[in-house]
């Protein structure tokens, strides 16, 4: 089991990250620099996306050991599709190595395995490992680790609207009844709370079309690290910053600082 495998300090540096009390529940990672990790190295892009899988399995034993509840790897776009054919192919190879050498172990640590995008769009060898890694995990309650694959979030969005819309147009809705709440319901991010920490490597600031509803009031935390050097330090360091942030959602500090405060009085009762 992953918890066994802790050293001594890395107990104490995720031990003092706990005890900050402020973990984020949804953690979503757009995993960049593969190729430029790779360009740098002298080694071909397939070599960059292959040393990005160890960094796939350190931050996912890592978000594990925390108690980190939904990881969300941003995988592969729709947009990617445009790639040379040769490094898509080589990145479904390696998709499908993952799957077929990690899940057992993912299983055991008792991680519930999701994925959105338009799976259809994938191979069918690569479907079917993820619909079957999906049924094999669905019944644990540890880390939610979803894969982002053929995803795009306006994809999503346009495709939640066509459903709205024919739901209105069947009866079953009236446009009164579309609220916020609503609408998510028809996302396939439904399931999912929304991203309280969206980690970028790369030092690219931008979005990349990744969970754009999702990420509302999202924090946002940026590493010029590329992805294959991005490892369980760099993560940690990503968390003590977002403990250091006021989330106020609209609110003033001064509002929230109430908030905490009543609540304090409350639980003390």
């Amino acid at each position: 089991m992953w918890h066994n495998e802790l050293s001594q300090e890395d107990k104490n540096l995720q031990l003092q990250i706990q005890e900050k009390g402020k973990l984020p529940q949804h953690i979503g990672i757009i995993m960049d620099g593969n190729g430029r990790w790779a360009e740098g190295q002298g080694l071909s892009r397939y070599e960059g996306h292959r040393q990005g899988i160890e960094s796939v399995r350190d931050i996912v034993k890592a978000c594990s050991q925390l108690g980190i509840e939904y990881l969300t790897l941003y995988s592969f776009s729709i947009e990617n599709w445009n790639r040379p054919a040769e490094e898509v192919n080589g990145l479904m190879q390696l998709l499908e190595l993952y799957l077929r050498k990690e899940v057992a172990e993912l299983h055991e640590n008792k991680v519930r395995i999701k994925t959105i995008g338009k799976t259809s769009a994938l191979p069918t060898g690569v479907q079917e490992l993820l619909f079957n890694a999906i049924e094999l995990t669905k019944k644990n309650k540890g880390l939610t680790l979803t894969l982002a694959l053929s995803y795009s979030s306006r994809w999503d969005i346009v495709r939640a609207l066509q459903m709205i819309a024919l739901d209105v147009r069947s009866g079953k809705l009236s446009p009164e009844d579309i609220t916020e709440e609503l609408f998510a319901s028809y996302l396939q991010t439904r399931d999912l709370p929304d991203v309280d920490l969206l980690i970028r490597t790369s030092g690219e600031l931008r979005l990349s079309n990744f969970m754009l509803w999702e990420m509302a009031y999202g924090e946002i935390f940026i590493t010029d690290k590329l992805w294959p050097d991005f490892r369980r330090e760099d993560l940690y360091e990503a968390l003590k910053d977002y403990a250091k942030r006021e989330r106020r959602f609209g609110k003033t500090s001064k509002q929230i600082k109430s908030e905490i405060l009543n609540f304090s009085k409350f639980w003390n009762k």
